[in-house]
């Protein structure tokens, strides 16, 4: 046999086995496709989808996003903005005497108003509060001593007011009113500027997003002591020391809140808070129109109040409720002739055993509305029940009434930061006072 022969034939045999090699592998994977496919029940075809909607779904995305920017908005906004600068005075003793100590703060403004002669700004009641002087920047760098119109502290807000007159006509063109936007429809996660003259620096703007809504959050005034506590925004956009009584706005310009930096803790970062506009804007129109509130902000009774507790009740022999330890001048109480030594056992009808049952029964109400509490009076050693109707005013600070019946009737002295001294409590004529710490034990609150 020739070389080239048995060369052929080689080729031959090769070929024929690749083909066997193919049709058999045909063959193997259509058998897998009919015995998975069909005598499993299965539709091969449709495995896919099958896992596709039996699995966890995928988020959606939106693709590569880009930060707007805010300038134009911030332009926009910024001549409704001021800087204000307030100076206290404050009285130091020292060895050597008394002497007068001048301090300068600063804060924001929102121009929200005007009428033939004024200029009505916004701000915060702790902007503003025990100051001699106010000066107010504007955003041509214009200056105008301005005057308080009202405040709200319950609220933390006021408003400050200046003439017109005592602006130039290029500053009268320059400044802008804010446009005021509704705070009831934000959402978390939206956009939120704030504008302010932060550190008294100047104007700054900061950014973030809406954190939350309806904060319960709680400050004590430095006037009264008193404590309130709010429903605010919060949000990441920096709040720093002046920035309070400045805007905090959409990503349309519309002024949603007033920054307040009282609300901040300063051990916590990226938690500021806003008073919203749905809240502060009643109270500055009123503020604006009365120079104090009268229908708006946090309905008053006007105690101060001590909670009788079951120890106290089983000692004393007296009825559960809250003690009326002072009254406050020209709050409701007092016009509707409640006393010191007066016990309210109940609000219209429902019962209430403590200073916190009290006040949620009243913050329910609106100012201007009336009130029927069932009130005891000491009698001999029994108690004579009353219902009395008090109208209910709008929290404001004010002095307090102990009504105390000593030899001369006369005021109790008040110290100088306005708190009101504990009065002296019936259970307290005892030695032994009821439960441990004393008269602590009891502590009372104004309402």
């Amino acid at each position: 046999m020739s070389t080239k022969s048995f060369t052929g034939k080689l080729a031959k045999c090769a070929s024929l086995a690749l083909v066997f090699g193919i049709v058999g592998g045909i063959a193997f994977q259509g058998t897998n496709y009919f015995m998975e496919g069909h005598l499993s029940g299965r539709d091969i075809s449709d495995t896919e989808t099958q896992i596709e909607s039996t699995s966890i779904q995928p988020t959606k995305t939106y693709g590569k996003t880009e930060t707007t920017d805010i300038s134009q908005v911030v332009d926009g906004v910024m001549p409704s903005i001021v800087a204000i600068t307030s100076l206290t005075q404050q009285e130091v003793l020292s060895f050597f005497g008394g002497r007068t100590i001048e301090s300068e703060s600063s804060g924001s403004g929102i121009i929200i108003s005007r009428d033939q002669d004024k200029l009505y700004i916004a701000t915060n009641n702790h902007v503003v509060e025990k100051a001699k002087t106010l000066t107010v920047q504007f955003s041509d760098d214009s200056t105008a001593e301005a005057t308080v119109r009202g405040t709200a502290p319950s609220n933390d807000l006021a408003v400050v007011s200046v003439n017109l007159s005592d602006l130039s006509e290029d500053t009268l063109k320059t400044i802008k009113e804010a446009v005021i936007g509704d705070s009831t429809k934000l959402s978390a996660g939206q956009a939120a500027i704030a504008i302010g003259n932060a550190l008294g620096y100047g104007q700054s703007v900061t950014t973030g997003v809406i954190s939350a809504l309806e904060r319960e959050v709680s400050m004590q005034d430095d006037t009264s002591g008193q404590t309130f506590t709010n429903k605010l925004i919060q949000t990441d956009a920096a709040i720093n020391p002046g920035n309070s009584g400045g805007a905090l706005i959409n990503s349309k310009g519309e002024v949603i809140g007033i920054n307040s930096s009282k609300y901040s803790d300063t051990a916590v970062e990226g938690m500021g808070f806003a008073i919203p506009m749905a809240t502060a804007k009643p109270i500055l129109e009123d503020l604006i129109a009365n120079g104090k509130t009268t229908t708006t902000g946090t309905p008053y009774l006007g105690i101060y109040g001590v909670d009788v507790t079951d120890e106290v009740s089983e000692n004393y022999n007296m009825p559960k409720g809250v003690y009326i330890a002072q009254v406050v001048k020209g709050g409701g109480a007092e016009l509707a002739g409640l006393k010191v030594g007066n016990i309210i056992t109940a609000v219209n009808g429902e019962e209430v055993a403590s200073m916190e049952e009290l006040k949620g029964k009243i913050s329910i109400c609106q100012v201007g509305d009336t009130v029927k509490l069932t009130v005891l009076t000491a009698n001999n050693g029994s108690y004579d029940e009353a219902e009395i109707e008090v109208k209910l005013s709008s929290q404001q600070t004010g002095e307090a009434s102990s009504d105390s019946k000593d030899s001369n009737n006369k005021e109790e002295e008040q110290p100088e930061d306005g708190r009101q001294e504990m009065p002296q409590l019936p259970w307290e004529e005892e030695e032994e006072l009821p439960g441990e710490g004393g008269p602590d034990v009891f502590p009372w609150r104004n309402w």
